[in-house]
């Protein structure tokens, strides 16, 4: 993709945080957007998820760029909702070239102390979803023989964590679908990659803190202990990242991890 202007994402996860910025950075640079969000709460892990109204005013803001954006209300683990979700893309747009597997849980748990549908609700949000949808969409970019996948992972799909080890093998999960379909897909000219950020401060901060009834700076240092004197990073930084990835200037760079953690995993 020599340029952006025209082309055409599907975000999961998208209605604030991450997901979020990184659909305005996109409708920014002249990308059509299909915003797919649960948008409403799950009993785990019980703190809030993006909301229909959030989706409602994404929509607005990424139209006052002058691209289109649909939304679409689904779950990443329901195979059905992806499809109508992707079927709509196809119909308006003729084409997915970016796909942003952003959906994803986090909550604390020591590992032998996690009931299993904990378990399974991390592993079919964070993992088994970006393949759900990824599915859907690949074909599509096969046959107009390109396009880009980002696999939102994180420091924790790099390393061990405490408490998180049912989220840290879903986001190690992710890197091994990312190098996975980057050798499947390279005859394609489809380019996979993963990144991995440090805590971001996005709405999620906020539910893990009340879940533990701490503060959010607590759970950014609980869950970080950054070299650069930050607690955590902003959407702005992550959208920056993929901003780059999709673009022309990485049309060589397919099956790699890129890594946003103001130093952590130096430490």
């Amino acid at each position: 993709m020599a340029t952006l202007q025209g082309t055409v994402a599907f975000i999961t996860g998208a209605a604030h945080g991450q997901g979020r910025a990184v659909a305005l950075a996109l409708a920014q640079e002249g990308v059509h957007i299909v915003a797919f969000d649960i948008a409403r709460p799950l009993t785990y892990p019980g703190y809030a998820l993006g909301s229909a109204s959030e989706l409602d005013t994404l929509q607005q803001a990424c139209e006052a760029f002058g691209v289109r954006c649909l939304t679409a209300e689904g779950d990443v683990r329901r195979d059905d909702d992806i499809t109508r979700a992707v079927e709509a893309a196809r119909d308006a747009f003729g084409r997915i070239d970016i796909l942003f597997n952003n959906a994803g849980i986090c909550a604390y748990g020591l590992a032998h102390e996690l009931p299993e549908a904990e378990w399974d609700a991390m592993l079919d949000i964070n993992l088994k979803g970006a393949w759900l949808v990824a599915r859907r969409i690949i074909p599509l970019m096969m046959a107009q023989r390109s396009g880009v996948i980002i696999n939102n992972s994180s420091i924790a799909g790099l390393r061990g964590m405490n408490r998180l080890s049912h989220y840290a093998a879903s986001k190690w999960g992710l890197v091994g679908l990312t190098k996975s379909w980057a050798i499947e897909l390279a005859p394609y000219n489809i380019r996979v990659n993963s990144i991995h950020p440090t805590g971001v401060n996005t709405p999620m901060n906020d539910g893990l803190a009340e879940l533990e009834g701490t503060t959010t700076q607590e759970i950014a240092e609980r869950s970080a202990g950054n070299l650069l004197p930050v607690p955590w990073v902003e959407p702005e930084d992550v959208s920056a990242m993929v901003l780059f990835l999709v673009s022309d200037k990485a049309r060589y760079v397919t099956g790699s991890q890129f890594v946003l953690d103001a130093g952590l995993l130096t430490r």
